[in-house]
């Protein structure tokens, strides 16, 4: 397994696998992520098994302490000096789920974040994932204002 950083060429593989692990109400379209990836496409980090992608794990820096809705599809908030690393996404597509596969690039986004002097990192998730994501480190803040794909969504942050 290899983990690297994207181009806009693999806009269409990042379209796929996205599909492929979210509903179609919280899954990115293929615009948006064209947008993130013109933007901050050093914060997508790719999981490749051989020549197949399997998974990556996107989201912009910002000041904002807080992850809202607008981020997702505003790539012009992105502040490389900002003092969150948000995650958009953690996508692992099916048939390679439960195999560590998440957490390999997880903690390879939260390597790097350390790396270039972030405060910490912050996501959302429902309320089946708040386990998981506190096994990185990350704290459960409460209901987030989130209303991403008409879901509930718990705002988690760690702080380096």
């Amino acid at each position: 397994m290899e983990i690297r950083k994207a181009t806009l060429d693999d806009l269409k593989e990042i379209a796929a696998v996205e599909a492929e692990c979210f509903p179609a109400a919280e899954a990115a379209s293929e615009e948006s992520l064209r947008k993130r990836l013109s933007v901050f496409a050093d914060h997508f980090w790719l999981l490749f098994d051989g020549d197949k992608m399997v998974g990556f794990v996107n989201g912009m820096v910002t000041d904002e302490p807080d992850l809202s809705d607008e981020m997702y599809d505003d790539a012009s908030m992105h502040n490389p000096d900002g003092k969150w690393q948000m995650i958009f996404g953690v996508d692992t597509i099916p048939e390679y789920r439960r195999q560590g596969c998440a957490g390999k690039v997880l903690s390879r986004v939260i390597e790097d974040a350390r790396k270039q002097g972030r405060e910490g990192l912050v996501l959302t998730c429902k309320d089946k994932l708040i386990y998981y994501y506190a096994k990185f480190g990350f704290e459960n803040e409460g209901l987030s204002k989130s209303v991403h794909g008409d879901a509930v969504w718990y705002q988690m942050r760690l702080k380096f």
